[in-house]
């Protein structure tokens, strides 16, 4: 595959979510990678994150559908003392629940050495735990 070592074709991205629920966009950092790593070719991209209380998703982001996500996932997943899985913050058991809903990560055609994305959308990190507030997302090309 070009000669390319595997080294340049895995990268660890550091993102920091703070202390509340959010959706982060991440398109910037996967389209900055593939334009070092792809150089033109077709392949996969792969976007994991390796925390049990976090998803990847493929979203429209900024018109109003990052917060709708989290309105969604909080009716479907309210922060309240129902769980079983106790430790952390009330409510935490439901992070757990997460990635059950909205997978740790997203599988995506390269096609040149770019994302092939439709028009709207987007790739993003949904994190509702408010107890951990950095993260890390592994990026993969598989050409």
């Amino acid at each position: 595959m070009g000669g390319m070592s595997d080294q340049f074709r895995t990268r660890v991205v550091q993102v920091h979510t703070g202390g509340q629920e959010v959706v982060t966009d991440l398109t910037g950092e996967c389209e900055a990678f593939l334009g070092e790593v792809a150089r033109g070719s077709d392949g996969l991209l792969n976007v994991f994150v390796p925390h049990a209380t976090a998803g990847i998703a493929v979203i429209e982001t900024g018109a109003g559908s990052d917060d709708d996500l989290l309105a969604a996932l909080g009716d479907l997943l309210p922060a309240d003392d129902r769980w079983r899985h106790r430790h952390g913050p009330r409510g935490h058991g439901r992070d757990h629940v997460l990635p059950a809903l909205v997978p740790p990560h997203a599988t995506l055609p390269v096609i040149g050495g770019r994302l092939e994305l439709g028009t709207w959308q987007s790739v993003v990190l949904v994190d509702t735990n408010v107890a951990n507030p950095d993260r890390k997302v592994r990026l993969s090309f598989l050409g």
